[in-house]
């Protein structure tokens, strides 16, 4: 089971283009390298997820685990844009529109993401510098 510590985990769907651009675009602005990431389709998130009773989700969700909880698609990246720097904070302020209403959007781009952005025929492999932040082994 994963022991957190001060850096948080985001699973993704690792063969997404959106997906991709999602956390290369977190990696730019965590200057502090609090997130780690890990794709959904790897063995530690598959071993994360079930540790926390939730294999259901499926490779359309965008998964967070930070100190000791877990926020789910729209959730997650609400939670994610609160600590980045900038204006992206903001973004936490759509928590007043109300959950079912969130993950319904949500939802639609994440149905539609491989026609609206493309897929990868395999998953991300960060590079050299960038290796340290992923995991895809259990530990």
């Amino acid at each position: 089971m994963y022991h957190h510590d001060e850096r948080q985990i985001i699973i993704f769907d690792g063969v997404c283009n959106l997906c991709n651009g999602s956390v290369n675009f977190i990696i730019a602005r965590d200057v502090r390298e609090t997130f780690m990431f890990t794709p959904v389709q790897s063995a530690f998130a598959i071993s994360l997820l079930k540790d926390h009773d939730l294999t259901g989700i499926g490779e359309d969700s965008f998964v967070l685990f930070k100190e000791g909880k877990c926020y789910l698609r729209s959730d997650a990246a609400l939670q994610i844009s609160k600590q980045l720097p900038g204006l992206w904070p903001i973004l936490s302020g759509l928590r007043i529109v109300p959950r079912p209403l969130r993950d319904m959007i949500y939802n639609l781009v994440a149905r539609n993401r491989y026609k609206l952005f493309g897929k990868k025929d395999s998953c991300m492999v960060p590079t050299p510098e960038l290796q340290r932040r992923f995991i895809s082994d259990p530990k």
